[in-house]
């Protein structure tokens, strides 16, 4: 029965989801719409001005810059010899097609813990590498399996909401702005609530991929199964090539880095912070200059398809936060209605539900924060302003904002572009994983109280 409720979502999401560039064209049109029906005082020259000021301003090619370094770093470290090995290793392990699919699954979900951009990214290069080795197995289902590890990311140490929460910057910290308040990440991803349903998916989505497990193949594209040029070894040493090879620079870039982190920084993890330690950690595990810069630019070009689309949801973002006149937003009342007549029990429950919609339109953790956490966290200091519980509100909004991403196409992007693949190759498996989602995380947000 499972498999066959997949073959649904397979079959429909391959006749009718488009292109992720059409998807965020189609979204926009529909929030115009929206707009003009339930945002009193829209005109069609605001809503312009709004569109434009969103995709060209208003803070997002920061924010942008920020991601896709995250993502770059993450992907660069994951080319590093040492890992790549590793994966290489793993890959041999897997007989079949179902131990290949959790293989990559657990290997992207405890890495998207660790980091986003890197768990975005290993599950889909050690499924390229299980491809090699398997015959006849279904790629798209290799992929999905991987992007299904991402389900875990905002739980982990790289959560763009947590680590805002960390900060004592009214402008980003929306608990700090309302409350004066920082949540420290021992109130939010070590608490109960977030890492037992993490543990609890970490279980259900390989027994799901067991059952959803497609009995035909795919013909393998040999383009897509290719690792990066080797480097070349310089035949003739130069002083340039002598200093692109010097070990030490990469060293002292290291160790400049990590006293910054240890010793100026005191350890504080937000996005900064992490983009750095992993640019450093990437220095060290490539060794040389030249290494790292190689490794670097080839992770850059999985980041085009973010780069397209980042100011587009920019403009659907500011779509979405358009408020004429001081008249409430789509999304304030897309999330007041939502949470409308709950209790402090079912507050983070809702929010999760809104969430998952919200995502839909703005799917950057980051800027989902901007348009839901005021709302979020003016509901939640009606019953109190408890920093354990406006951390448990918050990522009640990180919770929706991962699960939903299964059928957001923004995320999958970058692992279609490594895998050579079409949205519609591993979208319908995906929609399982949304299933899987709702139920253990939504389950965690009702049951498990904050400690």
């Amino acid at each position: 029965m499972v498999r066959a409720l997949t073959s649904v979502f397979v079959r429909y999401t391959q006749r009718f989801v488009p292109d992720p560039f059409l998807f965020v064209a189609v979204l926009t049109g529909l929030v115009i719409i929206l707009d003009f029906i339930f945002v009193e005082g829209t005109t069609w020259n605001s809503l312009v001005s709004t569109w434009f000021t969103g995709v060209w301003g208003g803070g997002i090619f920061t924010f942008s810059l920020q991601m896709i370094l995250i993502l770059v770093t993450g992907y660069t470290l994951a080319e590093a010899p040492l890992i790549r090995r590793f994966l290489t290793w793993l890959a041999e392990k897997p007989k079949t097609q179902v131990q290949a699919a959790i293989l990559v699954y657990l290997i992207g979900a405890i890495a998207s813990i660790l980091n986003w951009g890197l768990g975005l990214v290993i599950g889909t290069l050690l499924a390229k590498q299980v491809a090699k080795r398997l015959q006849n197995v279904h790629f798209g289902f290799l992929v999905a399996a991987a992007y299904m590890g991402f389900i875990t990311w905002a739980s982990g140490f790289s959560s763009s909401i947590a680590l805002v929460n960390t900060q004592k910057d009214p402008v980003v910290n929306i608990i700090y702005s309302v409350t004066h308040q920082t949540v420290p990440l021992s109130q939010t991803i070590f608490q109960p609530y977030n890492w037992v349903p993490v543990l609890a998916i970490l279980i259900v989505i390989p027994i799901l991929l067991r059952f959803i497990s497609p009995s035909e193949t795919t013909e393998l594209d040999p383009v897509a199964l290719e690792d990066p040029e080797p480097d070349a070894v310089p035949t003739r040493k130069t002083f340039a090539t002598r200093l692109e090879n010097a070990w030490v620079i990469n060293v002292l870039f290291a160790v400049v880095g990590l006293y910054e982190f240890l010793f100026v920084l005191h350890g504080t993890i937000n996005l900064s912070s992490v983009i750095m330690l992993f640019t450093v950690i990437g220095m060290l595990l490539h060794w040389t200059p030249i290494r790292f810069i190689r490794a670097f630019n080839h992770a850059a070009r999985a980041s085009g398809p973010l780069i397209l689309q980042y100011p587009l949801y920019g403009g659907l973002m500011a779509l979405m936060t358009f408020s004429p006149g001081h008249h409430p937003s789509l999304a304030t009342q897309l999330a007041t209605a939502m949470v409308h007549g709950s209790n402090q029990a079912t507050l983070p429950f809702m929010n999760f539900v809104a969430s998952m919609v919200i995502t839909l339109f703005v799917p950057s953790g980051g800027g989902h924060w901007t348009v839901q956490g005021p709302i979020a966290i003016q509901a939640a200091t009606q019953f109190t302003h408890s920093a354990a519980y406006l951390g448990k509100v918050s990522m009640s909004v990180a919770f929706g904002e991962q699960v939903a991403n299964m059928v957001q196409p923004f995320w999958v992007l970058p692992l279609l572009a490594i895998a050579r693949l079409s949205i519609r190759d591993v979208m319908g498996y995906c929609v399982m994983a949304l299933i899987a989602g709702i139920v253990v995380f939504g389950a965690a947000l009702l049951l498990i109280p904050v400690v």
